[in-house]
């Protein structure tokens, strides 16, 4: 079976790249614009970059429709700040409840029931529920296109970890207690430590990777 992405309509590609890389983690973004209005959303196209310094990055998507920038998106243009919550099985319920499509200027932490909790470093309020809270400042944004299907990457430096204390242990941070949880395709999530295995990383004579 061979596939052409440009060939596809821009949901049946969107369809086979979903069902091809996963588990995905999730990142539950909080934002704020110039006025002050909070915005927290779910993003599945998410990873780290680098330790040193830390960077992370997602991906919004655009609007379906007339490819319009979604909320998450505009704010971060606006004020440079944002705020990455891990999404552990606690708050699973929650966090689906704010990728509804709410109205531009809606509080998903209202409506989720979620706690806003102040930052050490930038604006934007931390999901006082999630157990880890990357606190990111704007690096660089990527642009690929302005139409429905396309999409942006959001490039973030990390300057404020926070840890739910139980949770870290020797510098390190316990999954098992954490519970993250993965996105799939479809309706479908995944319990990211309910089975698993290890494997040893062989080394070279030089003692490299």
């Amino acid at each position: 079976m061979k596939v052409q992405p440009d060939s596809l309509a821009w949901k049946d590609a969107y369809k086979l790249l979903i069902g091809s890389v996963l588990p995905r983690p999730i990142a539950f973004v909080s934002s704020m614009d110039h006025s002050g209005r909070v915005n927290l959303a779910p993003f599945s196209f998410f990873t780290g970059i680098c330790a040193d310094p830390m960077m992370v990055c997602f991906a919004p998507m655009r609007k379906a429709g007339e490819g319009d920038k979604k909320d998450t998106l505009i704010n971060i243009e606006e004020t440079k700040e944002f705020v990455i919550n891990i999404v552990g099985e606690r708050i699973v319920e929650p966090m689906n409840e704010c990728a509804t499509p709410f109205a531009h200027g809606t509080d998903e932490f209202l409506e989720a029931g979620l706690t806003k909790v102040e930052s050490a470093c930038i604006t934007p309020p931390r999901v006082k529920e999630s157990d880890v809270q990357l606190e990111c400042v704007l690096d660089q944004i990527v642009e690929f296109g302005d139409h429905e299907g396309a999409g942006s990457l959001v490039i973030g430096k990390v300057v404020m970890v926070h840890v739910r204390d139980e949770l870290y242990e020797d510098g390190k941070i316990n999954t098992k207690l954490l519970k993250p949880v993965g996105r799939l395709a479809g309706q479908e999530y995944t319990r990211a430590t309910t089975d698993t295995f290890a494997l040893e990383r062989k080394t070279t004579a030089e003692g490299k990777s």
